[in-house]
């Protein structure tokens, strides 16, 4: 079946949307039906689906995350022993396990069956840039 990988570049924090080239992998792949399954090949990076319509709704997700676990300089996180790679390493790793690195996506009459306002998104927990790849694979 057919598998394509796609590399999104973050500048930091927050979610990045590529919706367009989901869609795009999948009308090009000619499925009818099937299963688009998303996987995001990091530990210190998550996938959602989420609103794309507000742009509030996803600034609200990168700051309740924020304020949920905050970077290992918090003195609310002097538990933390895994600082080797900066204050905001640990808490990435945590903001993924509590999300999610793989989403499945149905496929019908050609097109990914999503919501009228939902969207696609990599959320990104680290504060420097990275070049996050994601594996699109159809199941059918």
């Amino acid at each position: 079946m057919p598998q394509r990988k796609i590399i999104v570049a973050t500048r930091g924090q927050g979610l990045y949307e590529f919706t367009s080239e989901a869609k795009a992998f999948v009308s090009h792949a000619g499925v009818e039906e099937g299963l688009l399954t998303i996987f995001v090949r990091h530990t210190s990076c998550s996938l959602l689906i989420q609103e794309n319509a507000d742009p509030d709704a996803r600034r609200d997700l990168t700051a309740f995350f924020s304020r949920l676990v905050p970077p290992s300089d918090d003195p609310s996180m002097h538990w933390i022993i895994h600082t080797l790679e900066g204050p905001d390493d640990m808490p990435a790793h945590i903001k993924s396990a509590l999300t999610t690195v793989s989403i499945g996506v149905p496929i019908s009459d050609g097109r990914l069956v999503l919501g009228t306002w939902q969207g696609l998104y990599l959320f990104e927990h680290r504060d420097q840039p990275h070049r996050r790849e994601i594996v699109l694979h159809i199941s059918s």
